[in-house]
């Protein structure tokens, strides 16, 4: 009965996963149906946009040359006038003085003839008719002006849709998640030398399989992709997995995008809980700060002494009054207990997230521990927390603690430190962050779930969530199995 139960269970699990898988294509489908209406009319629209702007070009070269047809013959024409003008006048001259020359042929006195001849040979010499060029200024011909469309019309004949690029195929096998980095590898499933850059897009999802239509999340774009690799760096892995599409270009299109591709990006991600954290630490998200004052007007109204001392006390002789606990939560740290612990405890795998305390900071723990941790306990004093603690007070120290065993370090104190906790292998490392040096590292074993914990006095620290575990640290703990940074003394059973 309880096996056929279990298969049946699979078989509603399995079910109930196509059944969403389905959910999610219907709406790509959906989604994509929508787009192509939406496309086709957006695409009409411009092919009208582009031909109303080849015909206002073909109007304006039109209106232009017919200008210029109109101004030659405006300027043959007035170049023809004006000849013609002078001619009718210079033959209108001719004709007169002809006639005067004829008419003095049958004059018979000698002095009037010569007198008359005289004339008619002066006026001959000015006459218009004999000056004026009996050349035309202008032809009537216009061939200069002609046009030959032939070789245009052609072109327009061949007007085709702009060549697009074809889907690239992201080669997942060869995609590389680590450090935090994501190396995307593709290729074009034919040859194309027109190709100009790539359009790599990717977005965080808290899904797996296909990207969903409806995410929470936009897509990020990188532009001008010249190689078919790409390496995204520096990122917070705050999701369960990534989508990833690229789009080949050319000088004139995009191409379709690829298939999409969806790699996991899981590391571990917290915040601080400040319900429950000590009134004097200032608490925000990814940090936490030394507050003095914080706290005082609540401490008011609690009965007993007050701290009546001025200035920053020491963490020894600090006030240690009462904080009334939170409703709902657990009790709020207060004394000496200068703690505030992370909001999401591990119970199994490796994790990792890195510290880095604010210039000044004198004195600071950073480490895990289980959440029943006393109001009043300090990091490292119980069973039931790990930490080292670095102490810049009056001289820098470096010390590992647990149940009240400290083991001093022979280290540098780095600007920032990494923890790696091993909830299966038992082990919790601290390294140097930049370096990767190991500083220490206790072997234990958990028996219940630890949430990070850090301890401030006088400074703060801020931290870096949505971390892989390092390659460098991964390596590191296989070869060594942490044994060279651990102490005998320090190695527990969690109680």
């Amino acid at each position: 009965m309880d096996s056929q139960k279990e298969a049946l269970q699979r078989i509603i699990t399995t079910l109930a996963n196509k059944n969403e898988e389905l959910h999610n294509f219907i709406e790509t489908l959906s989604h994509s149906l929508a787009g192509v209406q939406v496309n086709s009319t957006q695409v009409i629209s411009d092919l009208e946009e582009e031909f109303d702007t080849l015909f206002s070009i073909l109007d304006e070269m039109k209106e232009s040359m017919t200008n210029t047809i109109k101004q030659e013959q405006a300027r043959k024409s007035h170049e023809l006038q004006n000849q013609l003008t002078q001619s009718t006048n210079a033959l209108e001259s001719a004709e007169e003085l002809l006639e005067f020359a004829n008419n003095a042929l049958h004059i018979k006195d000698e002095e009037e003839f010569a007198k008359a001849a005289k004339q008619i040979k002066d006026r001959v010499t000015m006459a218009p008719a004999f000056r004026l060029t009996m050349k035309p200024k202008a032809t009537d011909s216009m061939t200069h002006l002609m046009v030959d469309f032939s070789q245009e019309r052609q072109l327009l004949q061949k007007l085709i849709f702009l060549p697009v690029p074809r889907a690239p195929e992201i080669e997942a096998q060869d995609c590389l998640v680590m450090d935090n980095t994501v190396n995307l590898v593709w290729r074009m499933p034919v040859e194309d030398s027109k190709i100009d850059h790539y359009i790599l897009e990717y977005r965080k999802t808290e899904h797996e399989g296909l990207p969903r239509v409806k995410d929470e999340r936009c897509w990020e774009v990188v532009d001008n992709i010249k190689t078919t690799e790409y390496t995204l760096t520096g990122l917070k892995f705050d999701s369960k997995f990534m989508n990833f599409r690229v789009r080949a270009c050319n000088k004139a299109a995009a191409g379709d995008y690829s298939d999409p591709v969806t790699l996991e990006t899981r590391a571990f991600n917290f915040s601080l809980e400040s319900s429950s954290s000590h009134l004097n630490l200032k608490v925000e998200e990814g940090s936490v700060e030394w507050d003095p004052q914080g706290g005082k007007g609540l401490e008011s109204k609690i009965k007993g002494k007050e701290n009546k001392g001025s200035g920053t006390p020491s963490p020894k002789r600090a006030a240690s009054a009462r904080s009334p606990a939170v409703r709902g939560g657990r009790d709020r740290f207060t004394g000496e207990s200068y703690t505030v612990l992370g909001d999401t405890s591990m119970d199994c795998g490796q994790h990792y997230w890195e510290v880095k305390a604010l210039k000044d900071c004198k004195s600071y723990s950073i480490g895990v521990a289980y959440r029943n941790l006393g109001k009043f306990d300090q990091l490292g004093k119980t069973n039931t927390s790990w930490c080292i603690h670095i102490n810049t007070w009056l001289q820098t120290s470096l010390a590992a603690k647990h149940n009240n065993k400290a083991k001093s370090l022979d280290v540098a104190v780095p600007e920032q430190i990494g923890v790696y906790c091993d909830l299966d292998g038992g082990q919790l490392s601290f390294y140097n962050a930049e370096s990767k040096q190991l500083l220490h590292t206790f072997k234990t074993k958990f028996n219940q779930p630890v949430v990070p914990a850090f301890m401030v006095w006088c400074g703060g620290l801020t931290l870096s969530t949505g971390l892989q575990v390092p390659s460098a640290v991964r390596s590191f703990q296989k070869t060594e199995n942490g044994i060279g940074g651990s102490s005998g003394s320090l190695n527990s059973m969690a109680q």
